[in-house]
């Protein structure tokens, strides 16, 4: 097996020669390969050596970029290349889509040229060099110095560094930059023209230019041919980064904690994240009990190989009343370590709207724009399983019996503990509708005259390949109005069945006649779209809330005094 050594972007400040002392201290992950090119034509080409790389600095404790990515190359690039911006593979595997644009590329050349990334037919590419290249301080130095994250802190220990190869290609016509995984997105956005067109580039040399030799960060390592044309999965889930990281002092077990803000009597999920220079088998696995509201919660047989790190997290219910606790961690295995988390228990308080009244006007409203804001419903994690591969070899032992030697020899089961990644997923959907109140005299489909009430019915559902002790269903939904600008005035909505599948309604109103499950529109609002919008929260993973945030609407069409005729009393 070949020898890892270590992998780092090293793009050299100006000097002309790189001193065997100024290498860091990093153990890196990564091999290449390639091949021969098919011939192009003068849509669809690439020049050997026209190629770079992309670097994101990224987050031990929670593999999540901390850097802008930037890119390099040896050559002039023009600003009006297309390109699909400054992705990671890490973006991309945490749920960005490709966002293709023109102009406005942006690069960095090395003053001491890089050595070539991407193989050809005339080229091979030559690893060592790329590791002693990729190594030097002065690199990173430079990646400091352009990302601003301090060198002291790069080469800590707490954080790796991602790789990406870059191909500059001419595709049906247009000079485009692209990483291996945006490639294999491209493909697939194109019914796989961009394969049939320029193969022995996108789906060969452009992702076997680097790969995993150990599984690091999430990603498995690649044990397939380094000569061969590959699928789009296969790239998108094994090829085209390399890694790099820094040894620090021995650490034994480490522990990365967050503080956290829950909503009262709600479940929720909190989570750790274990990290280890030494591996942790079966033989030496590491346990973790957390200790809240005199409760404690032990999660034992956590295994992770050496250098690596895991989330590890525990579901509980969070108390009626808001208070601020503390979260007890104490981690044991070869090393014993001992941390706290502050859980903020808040009440999600209802700011109920005023009772509106048949003369309340507001002639100046003007209408607002739907809320646009942040949410997540998508989310990805994992852990690490451990597993015995046996190697069986015969061990002699001759002896000499009735004058002829004898084996009297055994077999010996000399394997070792190997890993293996095992991902999890959630994902949250919701879906709003907004109809008119049953009370309502007049009303045709969703059309209605303001000042009636309407209804609100959400319903939620979260789907996950993760055991339901890492995941929660959503739990609260809150509601918004468009006379108030949706701001001020909410409506917190009552769960009134389900759990992971799940379904809200207004609670009853206290101005309801009827006490209805209702909100009253007001008298004065304007002809034209009620739009209502709502915020569905507390569906709790290992790593953090998902969020939906959804809007549907009641045609306004007059008021109710539409619907009031006044005559002689008889």
């Amino acid at each position: 097996m070949k020898k890892i050594t270590a992998f780092l972007l090293c793009i050299m400040l100006i000097i002309t020669s790189v001193p065997k002392s100024a290498f860091a201290e990093g153990s890196g992950n990564f091999d290449g390969g390639g091949g021969g090119m098919g011939s192009g034509t003068n849509q669809n080409f690439w020049n050997a050596g026209n190629d770079g790389v992309r670097v994101t600095v990224i987050r031990n404790s929670d593999r999540m970029p901390v850097t802008n990515s930037i890119d390099f190359s040896n050559n002039n690039q023009p600003s009006t290349l297309a390109h699909f911006g400054k992705k990671s593979k890490f973006d991309y595997k945490n749920g960005a889509s490709l966002t293709p644009r023109i102009n406005g590329y942006v690069y960095y050349r090395p003053s001491q040229p890089m050595p070539r990334i991407i193989g050809s037919s005339s080229y091979q590419i030559n690893i060592e060099a790329t590791k002693r290249y990729f190594c030097s301080e002065y690199a990173l130095r430079l990646i400091s110095s352009i990302t601003g994250m301090k060198y002291e802190n790069i080469i800590s220990g707490d954080y790796k560094i991602l790789l990406e190869p870059i191909a500059y290609m001419t595709f049906q016509g247009m000079y485009m930059a692209m990483t291996a995984h945006e490639a294999a997105l491209y493909d697939e956005a194109l019914g796989g023209v961009l394969r049939s067109k320029m193969v022995s580039l996108s789906h060969k040399n452009l992702p076997l230019a680097l790969f995993l030799q150990t599984s690091d960060l999430g990603f498995p390592a690649w044990t397939g041919s380094d000569s061969q044309k590959v699928t789009n999965a296969q790239i998108k889930s094994y090829l085209g980064l390399g890694i790099i990281r820094f040894a620090d002092a021995d650490k034994g077990v480490q522990v990365s904690t967050s503080s956290y803000e829950y909503r009262t009597d709600t479940d929720v999920i909190t989570s750790i994240t274990v990290a280890t220079d030494k591996r942790r088998t079966q033989d030496n696995p590491v346990s973790v009990t957390f200790k809240v509201d005199g409760k404690s919660y032990t999660v034992n047989d956590i295994y992770i190989p050496e250098g690596e790190s895991q989330l590890v997290w525990f579901k509980w219910h969070t108390p009626k009343t808001p208070q601020t606790m503390n979260v007890n961690v104490s981690v044991s295995g070869a090393v014993s370590y001992e941390s706290n988390i502050t859980a903020k228990i808040v009440e999600l308080k209802e700011n109920t709207p005023p009772n509106p009244t048949a003369n309340d006007k507001n002639d100046n409203f003007k209408a607002s724009n739907i809320p646009s804001n942040p949410q997540k419903t998508t989310a990805t994690w994992g852990e690490w399983d451990n597993y015995w591969q046996p190697q069986w070899e015969w061990e002699a032992d001759w002896n000499w019996i009735d004058g002829q030697w004898v084996d009297n020899g055994h077999w010996i089961d000399k394997g070792d503990w190997n890993f293996r990644w095992i991902g999890y997923s959630a994902s949250l959907s919701a879906s709003l509708n907004v109809n008119p109140d049953s009370k309502v005299p007049t009303t045709f489909n969703k059309t209605m005259k303001s000042g009636y009430g309407i209804n609100l019915n959400t319903s939620t559902s979260l789907s996950s390949n993760a055991s339901s002790l890492a995941v929660t269903g959503a739990q609260n939904v809150i509601s918004y109005y468009p006379e108030f600008n949706y701001q001020n005035y909410n409506r917190v909505l009552e769960k009134t069945s389900g759990e992971y599948v799940a379904s809200f309604q207004l609670k009853n109103n206290k101005y309801s006649t009827y006490n209805s499950r209702t909100h009253f529109t007001p008298v004065w609002y304007p002809d034209g779209a009620y739009a209502v919008y709502t915020e569905v929260i507390d569906a709790w993973t290992p790593v953090g809330m998902l969020s939906a945030n959804l809007s549907d609407s009641v045609n306004i069409k007059g008021s109710l005094y539409d619907d009031w005729h006044i005559g002689p009393r008889k």
